[in-house]
């Protein structure tokens, strides 16, 4: 093996898409809820919207409109800490996949809905 091949690596499959509604199920933010802003397949990471918030210390740039100060903004977190949240039953599942009308659709795993609109 050589030295770079962590780098060859192909893109992972992630069982969240954008705008899919998770709860973290580990870590500091243990229990919150988001919409899933974006999916970094390469990492494995995915931006949840109020999880995983850091404080950045921002320096003034006038010239550009940016303001200094103290801000808060949204880190990714590793999909693997979260659950897709169903719509219907509205508990954390895993997602089950199915063929309906010739088309696939994610199922919830508890209550057996369609998470796919």
């Amino acid at each position: 093996m050589t030295k770079n091949s962590k780098s060859l690596t192909t893109n992972k499959k992630l069982h969240t898409k954008v705008g899919d509604r998770v709860i973290v199920v580990s870590g500091k933010d243990k229990g919150k809820q988001g919409n899933v802003k974006k999916v970094d397949l390469k990492e494995g990471k995915i931006l949840v919207d109020g999880v995983n918030v850091v404080t950045k210390a921002q320096k003034a740039n006038p010239m550009a409109g940016i303001q200094g100060g103290l801000n808060k903004i949204a880190r990714p977190i590793d999909a693997s800490k979260v659950m897709i949240c169903c719509p219907s039953c509205e508990k954390a599942t895993r997602v089950k996949k199915a063929v309906k009308d010739g088309k696939k659709v994610r199922i919830c795993a508890k209550c057996g809905e369609t998470i796919d609109v």
